[in-house]
């Protein structure tokens, strides 16, 4: 068996306190439509950035992917993720070809979703105050 297939999933909507959190892409785009810059690898979290004192979170400027906490999480039912089962329901396709993604092979919405959530995915930031309403509902997953 490979080594790969006993890592956990990651979960691509991590947050720095997350185990084993590491960066994947950069947030860029506007404030009313973000768009993910995914890295050609991921990236350890530097740790002066958990220790600034900033009003920005790492979590509006970066996509962080840890290991999923599965159980942990609100949006875990005990088999699948309930967030990317949203994000494809929901949301519109933002990109017509799925990208360069380092954490594809291990990411808990690839492995559930497929394509559909690669078509979604640079469109979602953790920490967005500014998103539309249907944005914030899905994501929240609260009506």
């Amino acid at each position: 068996m490979s080594k790969d297939l006993l890592k956990p999933l990651l979960c691509p909507s991590g947050d720095v306190d997350m185990p084993k959190s590491k960066i994947f892409g950069i947030i860029g785009g506007t404030v009313e439509t973000p768009e993910l810059v995914y890295l050609d690898e991921v990236k350890p979290i530097p740790p002066e950035l958990l220790t600034i004192d900033s009003p920005v979170k790492p979590s509006e400027i970066f996509r962080i992917a840890a290991n999923c906490i599965e159980c942990r999480c609100k949006h875990f039912d005990g088999a699948e993720c309930r967030l990317v089962e949203r994000i494809v329901g929901r949301l519109p396709a933002v990109v017509e070809t799925i990208p360069d993604c380092a954490i594809r092979d291990r990411c808990r919405w690839w492995n559930q979703e497929g394509e559909a959530a690669c078509f979604r995915c640079s469109q979602i930031v953790r920490e967005n105050y500014t998103s539309s309403d249907l944005l914030t509902y899905v994501i929240s997953g609260e009506a």
